[in-house]
């Protein structure tokens, strides 16, 4: 069984991509929906026998890498952490593969575009089911490259292809990062299995685990568009809303905060390395959310949201709150991917139009719309008895928990940006519904409500959005619970649970709550009580909005300080160094070096003295004892003086 969960997704990626032709639009969905059902309910069990029966599994498959003291082989483990990360991966996914049925009905190329779903999925189990970091990256790469054809799968569209290839791009820095940290554990520890490298970091030298762990922070911030490569993040709304609501909320930026809960053990011993990823964290939560404020296309504004979030989740790993982070991300999982398939359905009845400044008044078109999209607002913001305050309240109390400068500065970011998030959720919700009419008579003629493939997904998640948080907080933060003791681990003095709970003041407790309703007003009076107000800004209001609406400039910084200087610099190497002097010692070298040499060899066989010939088969003879000896060198050395003595006594 637990086998098929990851042979399921791959199966119908195979069928669909490779048949699909021949079954036509109709059967590809069906196989890869089928298969996907599947795999979630045999997830289902897995995770009552995993989680709630404390019975861990393991899968050996093969043997793969033998080297000289490095062994790896295909394993797939089924701890807690593994089926807890199956969940929200293969929910949302499978919801998305409904949805993109009715979305992608008008598409010539639906086939391609299951398989690809499918795909992915598949990756991402791999990548949550790997025993070992090199199996993990098998996963890790998978994912990208998948994500590469998500994004630019209508390639007719020049702008999707970029930003496809932006997304490729930035994930490779990280993926280099990743790539020495892999290195450095194996030569560090000899191994990369989960199991040996975390049960033996308490024996290691801290530097060591202090660069090993920056190094995975590397990888990190990539996969899940954290500071400073979070560029690729708003490029990546090109692609089909599915592909946005799968790649922003339960797979591919989650990928990054996967690998740091996996790595707890060794981070524990690297509060160095802690104290860099909260930090990482609290500014991207702050950024994302910042930028969000004045994003105009709808699609655009989640995204940020999703940067923010996971802004959160890291935060709360540098504070070795791994348990909170965990169940954010797996009620994150479900709100975000209301929110897009939300948005989708907007795009989708408005003839694919997603700028908020053309668009509100649709709340009596499309009701049950605006209230899927309500309630993954009204969760984001943490609104009390919904899945958000549990999970994202949970995080900002063990931060202030935590009475240390890194948490109380993490904390009043993440405060802060709880604060924008209520802002920008309300405003999304005003422009798009409650507003009057933006757009042309002929959006309102046409628009209609969700069909009932884009409904039913939105009806699932939706129950999740508001049941997940309490029905889950007392197995993933509940006080005294070991419901996640054997994945996540946390040195006694690090745990903070105890003192967010009994030790913090009622209002630190509540200034989250007091800043997400502040947002929310300013949000409703600006939007709905008074908006023709909202253009009326100062010249320090302009120079904030153009500061934001610029992404904090980091385009401009990036491109100034990194692709500007590599640009010229490959210039410089292709001409001075490719074309140059490659071209003079290899090819061009060669062509006149081996033809002048062969014809003064031949010449001094034919001409020398038989004194000559003796001295040069003497000097051979030496040479080729030299190199049976194992000294090469000194081999070359003689054979070159060979050559030397044959040139000298031409006698031609």
């Amino acid at each position: 069984m637990y086998l098929t969960i990851l042979a399921l997704p791959s199966i119908g990626a195979m069928v669909a991509g490779l048949r699909g032709r021949a079954l036509g639009v109709t059967g590809a969905q069906v196989i890869t929906i089928g298969c996907m059902v599947l795999a979630t309910l045999f997830t289902l069990v897995a995770f009552h026998e995993v989680a709630l029966c404390r019975s861990s599994v393991t899968v050996d498959l093969a043997h793969w890498v033998s080297l000289v003291g490095l062994s790896v082989s295909w394993s797939l483990v089924f701890d807690d952490l593994t089926v807890a990360m199956l969940l929200p991966v293969l929910i949302v996914s499978l919801c998305v593969h409904v949805y993109s049925v009715s979305y992608m009905d008008s598409d010539p190329h639906q086939q391609r575009f299951s398989a690809y779903l499918s795909m992915f999925t598949a990756f991402m189990v791999l990548l949550v089911t790997a025993d070992s970091y090199l199996l993990m990256f098998v996963g890790w790469e998978g994912i990208g490259i998948s994500s590469f054809l998500l994004i630019g799968f209508w390639t007719t569209r020049a702008q999707a292809a970029k930003s496809a290839v932006l997304a490729l791009t930035v994930n490779r820095v990280g993926d280099l990062t990743l790539t020495v940290a892999f290195l450095a554990m194996a030569w560090v520890f000899g191994s990369l299995d989960f199991a040996l490298v975390l049960s033996t970091a308490s024996l290691m030298d801290q530097t060591v685990l202090t660069i090993t762990g920056l190094l995975l922070l590397g990888g990190a911030m990539a996969k899940s568009a954290q500071l400073p490569l979070h560029t690729w993040l708003p490029a990546a709304m090109e692609g089909p809303t599915p592909v946005s609501a799968l790649i922003h909320a339960a797979t591919l930026v989650t990928a990054g905060v996967y690998l740091l809960l996996r790595s707890s053990p060794l981070l524990e011993h690297a509060p160095m390395a802690l104290t860099v990823i909260t930090w990482t964290g609290a500014l991207t939560t702050l950024y994302g959310a910042a930028t969000g404020l004045v994003q105009s296309d709808l699609k655009r504004v989640i995204a940020f949201s999703t940067c923010s979030q996971v802004g959160l989740m890291i935060m709360a790993v540098g504070l070795s709150q791994y348990a909170p982070s965990l169940f954010h991300l797996v009620q994150h999982a479900a709100l975000k991917a209301l929110l897009f398939l939300s948005a989708g359905s907007v795009i989708h009845a408005c003839a694919d139009q997603q700028d908020l400044r053309h668009l509100g008044g649709l709340l009596g078109q499309m009701p049950f719309t605006y209230t899927a999209l309500l309630i993954g607002s009204l969760s984001l913001i943490a609104t009390p008895f919904l899945s958000g305050h549990y999970s994202k309240d949970s995080i900002l109390e063990t931060a202030a928990g935590a009475f240390s400068l890194s948490g109380t500065g993490s904390f009043l970011l993440g405060t802060l940006g709880a604060t924008l998030t209520a802002f920008y959720s309300v405003r999304l919700l005003a422009m798009t519904f409650l507003t009057g009419p933006n757009g042309p008579k002929v959006l309102y003629t046409g628009s209609h409500e969700a069909p009932l493939m884009l409904g039913l997904p939105l009806v699932v998640l939706s129950v999740i959005s508001v049941t997940g948080g309490y029905l889950g907080r007392d197995l993933f933060l509940g006080m005294g619970t070991d419901g996640l003791s054997h994945a996540l681990w946390v040195q006694p003095l690090a745990s903070t649970l105890v003192d967010a709970d009994f030790g913090l003041p009622q209002l630190v407790k509540l200034l989250p709550f007091l800043g997400t309703l502040a947002g929310a007003l300013t949000a409703t009076v600006l939007y709905l009580l008074m908006p023709k107000r909202v253009l009326a800004l100062t010249a320090a209001g302009e120079v904030a909005y153009r500061f934001l609406m610029g992404k904090w400039q980091w385009d401009a910084v990036v491109t100034n300080l990194f692709i500007g200087p590599g640009l010229t610099a490959g210039s410089v190497l292709s001409v001075s160094v490719d074309t140059g002097f490659v071209e003079l010692v290899g090819p061009h070298g060669l062509t006149g070096l081996l033809p002048s040499t062969a014809g003064a060899v031949g010449r001094t066989n034919d001409t020398a003295l038989v004194t000559t010939q003796a001295l040069i088969m003497l000097v051979g003879l030496l040479a080729f004892m030299v190199a049976a000896s194992g000294s090469h060198w000194g081999g070359l050395i003689v054979l070159f003086a060979t050559l030397t003595v044959s040139l000298m006594t031409d006698r031609r």
